[in-house]
């Protein structure tokens, strides 16, 4: 079986140019396919590749002491869904283009719900003050078409860069509610959460770890269908399994 990892830190780096080059150097060594993209802000990683090799990477990484923190979201497939390892020189982890939307910025990420608080008031439909729960999703269109949050506000979105935009007409009847945000992994979250606060909307959450990070926890509960994900697997159910598994699909044509 292929581990696949999910995995993110927003932390400083003056070195982006020269760590994106060891990185590759190393991924390379290790037999890795996916995706990295290194940034003044911070690390957004997709990666695939044999248990024991993919481990060590990590491990490697956690060496230096700037991405010790860094946590990943794993899963398993019966075929690498990459075609090729891609690392990449960006200036934000995800484009927002907005000030105030990193926690390099405002020296603190925005308040965050654990599934399994957001699990009991989705059960509850309030949040444990009382107050109705709303979720919001900030993906795009073509994301939320694959699964989302049973009854969440979804916006008719094809760029992240587009969602305070998008959100504006609903803002004053999400005034009296207890806003959770959530996106696949919690990059776009920590990001919209932040600029929203400071743009006045205090009563705005995110779910730590994403929609991800809840399949992990607590499984699909109060959630419809799968969470698209950027790889050949297309998606992932609540368990964590594809919707697509390359290898599976070439022993079918096969």
């Amino acid at each position: 079986m292929i581990l696949n990892i999910a995995a993110y830190l927003f932390v400083a780096i003056d070195d982006a140019d020269a760590l994106a080059v060891r990185l590759r150097e190393r991924a390379e060594t290790d037999g890795l396919r996916g995706s990295m993209l290194v940034t003044p802000e911070g690390l957004n990683l997709f990666l695939a590749g044999e248990d024991i090799a993919l481990r060590g990477f990590l491990g490697w990484l956690r060496d230096d002491p700037r991405f010790a923190a860094l946590q990943a979201k794993e899963s398993w497939s019966e075929a690498i869904p990459f075609a090729r390892l891609k690392v990449k020189r960006k200036d934000e982890i995800i484009a927002f283009r907005r000030e105030h939307a990193s926690p390099l910025q405002t020296g603190e990420r925005a308040p965050a719900v654990e599934p399994a608080t957001l699990a009991r008031w989705i059960r509850q439909g309030h949040d444990d003050a009382g107050r109705r729960l709303v979720l919001l999703d900030t993906r795009n269109r073509e994301e939320f078409g694959f699964g989302t949050f049973e009854g969440a506000l979804t916006l008719p979105i094809d760029n992240f860069t587009d969602l305070p935009d998008a959100l504006a007409p609903h803002r004053a009847e999400l005034r009296d509610a207890t806003v959770v945000s959530f996106c696949t992994g919690g990059i776009r979250c920590e990001k919209a959460a932040l600029w929203l606060r400071h743009d006045g909307m205090d009563n705005l959450l995110q779910l730590d770890g994403g929609i991800l990070g809840y399949f992990e926890a607590v499984g699909g509960a109060g959630y419809d269908g799968g969470c698209f994900v950027f790889d050949e697997r297309v998606a992932l159910d609540p368990r964590l399994k594809p919707r697509v598994d390359g290898m599976a699909t070439k022993e079918a044509a096969a």
